[in-house]
This record gives structure tokens, C-alpha cells and sequence, in this order.
């Protein structure tokens, strides 16, 4: 119950045994106008008395003038028509039974493979002779504890033991790199979107009863094409680079987006750079495991001539990535409400980003392509200079330059 229920169910247990029929009646009634729109809903899960009830009371107080009192007509105590728990007594009982989340697993249960909507419920407990509404069904769920949830996002999967050791090795290693001046950047790709007049999440301001016609189905089919974002977010300045790519997301690409931003912004804030950090999380185009990956930055730390570190977070925590904090949330709420119909409002919106810090976004659309399925050889791996910590080496290493 709420706290406003709670009130009245007090004053109804002060005063209900004080109270006849008729003036029960009539204080449910007064109860209920005076909370307005509602008030009949309110009185009846805070008292138990039923709506018809209720409002029988709110005629007889609107009728008061020509009304006349009849005392014959008032019930004795227990008298009028039994409630329908009361006749059937293990209508509660049956309902939990339809409503507990284990009858998920029990293949004998009428709703294994049905919604637990009122309606349906009414109709599996009538059939079990519980002659019920979905109104009915409503209110006993609300009485049992029970309300309306939508699914909690909790689980992230089984979590490594050195999870929050690795978070821990990975801030030291930030702190160091930003200490001697060099840069430290945080990467990933955002989520892939549709080009074309779909429906965006959020909501932006219109006039009223006017919104944004889109169209009914999210199809791709309908699309234009498809947009993969690929940001580089500078973790010591409120700067960033997204590489806007039309193809797909590979870890060519991916690759591709790191040497945009230090050809564009990196090279030029960090002329004395003697390395480059990356952080990114374990899966996708710069996952932890990819071969292709760990090539291109071999390639990338020959031209760039500097160790590239890499620093992966545990599978499951990409939400820690300072890229999702720093720009991709940004991104979105900028964008949001808004059909992405074109490369070219994408890139607007892009590069329209900001934040109260003053936060700067570059964009470019990448129109290169990037086919899927390269394989990388035996040979290829050989010639890498890849150095592994001791600590999760496959979450930490570093690549050199193998340029002679």
C-alpha cells in the first residue's frame, strides 16, 4: 500500500466498528470525493469495501437533501452477499500458484508459454471454478504484493577473480602515462545504426500533438545504409575523434580510426609522445583475442614509430570504458528524438556535441571498405613484436616497432 492508503486503512480500523452499513457507506463515499480523480480506487484497496459500494455511497451523499433515513434497510453485521475470496477459499492460493515465477519451468502449467496478463489469468482461474474478473484479478495481485515489473538488467555473466585487480592495473598504468605526458586514449565502436526515416530513441520537443512522423517498421530493407561510429576519446582533454564508417565493423577498420585521430589530432597535441595507451574493452572489432587486431597495430606502431599499449577491461565491463561515460553518452542524448536519415545528419549531430565542459567532437565519414574473413597466417603472428605482461597477459601487452 501507499502511504495515502495506509492513512485511510487507520481511520477506517479507528472507526469501522462505530460504523453501520449505511454509514460505512457514506464515510467510504466522503473518503473518496475528497481525494478527487481516483478516490473510489484509492478507498477500495485501502479498505477492502467494493467500488459499486463506494459508489452507491457518492450518490446517496449528492441525493442527501430528499434522502430519508430507513433503519430497516440497514443489514445486520455479516449480512448481504458473501466477497468471492471468501466463497473461495483458495482463490488466493490458485492465483500464486498461476503467477509464481517457477511455473515457468513446470511444462504443466496452463501459462508455460502465455503472458500472465489479468485477462489471461481470469480465464485459467475460471476455468478452475473461481468465477472471477480480470478487475478482480487486478486487485488481488496489488492486496498479495504482487505489481507490474519490467526485467532488471543484473547479470553480467560469470566474473574473472582478478576483475577489479585488473581495473586497478589499469588506472596505475593511466596515471603513469599521463604523468610523463603521453597520450592515453579510450576506443570502441557505438552502437550501429540504421540510415533512413526510423524511429530514435528519446523524445525531443515539438509542437504539441505534432510529432515526428517515422516510419512503422525498423525493416533494413528500408535503409539507406548503415553507419558505424568508431570512437578515439582523448582521456585528458574533453576532445574526441568518431570515424564514421558505411561498410562494416572490422578491426581493419577499427584500426583505421586510430591512425585518423593521431594523424588529425594526436600527433599534433603530443609532438613528444614516446608512447600510446589504448583501453578498450575485450570483444568486437578491438577485441582482446583478434588476430587482425593485434596485426594492425603492429602496422599502426610501425608508422606511427611508437609502442602502442594495449590495456583491455574483462569481458563484461565495457561499461567502464571511459568512452562510454565521456562521449558515447553524449552522443546519444544529443541525437536522441532525432530520425538519423542521412550520413550527413549523422555527422552533424556528431559533430554538434558537447557537454558542460566544453566537450569537442570531430567526425569524418569513412567511405573505405572492409571485408570480413581475412585470415591471418602463422607467419604473420610470428613477425609481431608483441610483449606480454605477467600480469593477464591477455588482457595487457604491448606491441614495438619492428622497422629497422
Amino acid at each position: 500500500m501507499t502511504a495515502q492508503e495506509l492513512r485511510i486503512a487507520s481511520r477506517f480500523g479507528l472507526m469501522s466498528p462505530f460504523l453501520d452499513e449505511l454509514t460505512i457507506r457514506l464515510w467510504a463515499a466522503a473518503e473518496a470525493e475528497s481525494l478527487g480523480h481516483g478516490g473510489i480506487a484509492i478507498v477500495h484497496r485501502a479498505t477492502g469495501i467494493a467500488r459499486n459500494t463506494i459508489g452507491q455511497g457518492t450518490r446517496d451523499l449528492k441525493d442527501a437533501p430528499n434522502h430519508k433515513p430507513n433503519a430497516k434497510r440497514i443489514r445486520k453485521a455479516g449480512g448481504g452477499r458473501k466477497k468471492t475470496v471468501d466463497q473461495y477459499p483458495n482463490l488466493r492460493r490458485d492465483l500464486d500458484a498461476l503467477i509464481d515465477p517457477a511455473t515457468r519451468g513446470d511444462p504443466e502449467s496452463p501459462l508455460r508459454w502465455s503472458s500472465k496478463s489479468v485477462r489471461h489469468l481470469a480465464t485459467e482461474l475460471r476455468k478452475s471454478g473461481h468465477p472471477v474478473s480480470h478487475r478482480l484479478v487486478a486487485e488481488l495481485l496489488h492486496g498479495m504484493g504482487y505489481s507490474l515489473q519490467a526485467n532488471r538488467k543484473i547479470f553480467a555473466g560469470k566474473q574473472n577473480p582478478d576483475r577489479n585487480a585488473q581495473f586497478e592495473y589499469i588506472n596505475a598504468e593511466v596515471r603513469e602515462q599521463l604523468e610523463k605526458g603521453n597520450p592515453v586514449i579510450s576506443v570502441d565502436t557505438k552502437k550501429k545504426e540504421l540510415i533512413g526515416n526510423f524511429k530514435n530513441g528519446g523524445a525531443e520537443w515539438q509542437p504539441k500533438g505534432k510529432p515526428q512522423e517515422v516510419n512503422a517498421y525498423d525493416f533494413p530493407s528500408l535503409a539507406q545504409g548503415r553507419a558505424n561510429p568508431y570512437g578515439v576519446s582523448d582521456v585528458s582533454r574533453d576532445e574526441a575523434w568518431v570515424n564514421v564508417d558505411v561498410d562494416k565493423d572490422t578491426s581493419e577498420f577499427a584500426i583505421e580510426s586510430i591512425r585518423r585521430w593521431w594523424n588529425n589530432e594526436g600527433r599534433i597535441d603530443y609532438p613528444h609522445a614516446s608512447e600510446l595507451l589504448i583501453t578498450a574493452d575485450s570483444g568486437g572489432s578491438n577485441g582482446s583475442r583478434g588476430r587482425l587486431w593485434k596485426v594492425g597495430l603492429q602496422r599502426l606502431a610501425n608508422e606511427l614509430g611508437l609502442p602502442i599499449k594495449m590495456r583491455h577491461f574483462p569481458p563484461g565491463t565495457s561499461k567502464w570504458n571511459k568512452i562510454e561515460h565521456k562521449l558515447f553518452s553524449f552522443i546519444t542524448m544529443n541525437w536522441r528524438g532525432c530520425p538519423l536519415t542521412s550520413y550527413e545528419v549523422i555527422l552533424g549531430l556528431i559533430g554538434a556535441t558537447t557537454n558542460s565542459s566544453g566537450l569537442k567532437v570531430r567526425r569524418e565519414i569513412d567511405l573505405n571498405e572492409y571485408p570480413q574473413g581475412i585470415k591471418v597466417t602463422k607467419k604473420e603472428m610470428a613477425q609481431l613484436t608483441l610483449e606480454k605482461d605477467e600480469f593477464h597477459g591477455e588482457w595487457n601487452y604491448q606491441v614495438q616497432p619492428n622497422i629497422k
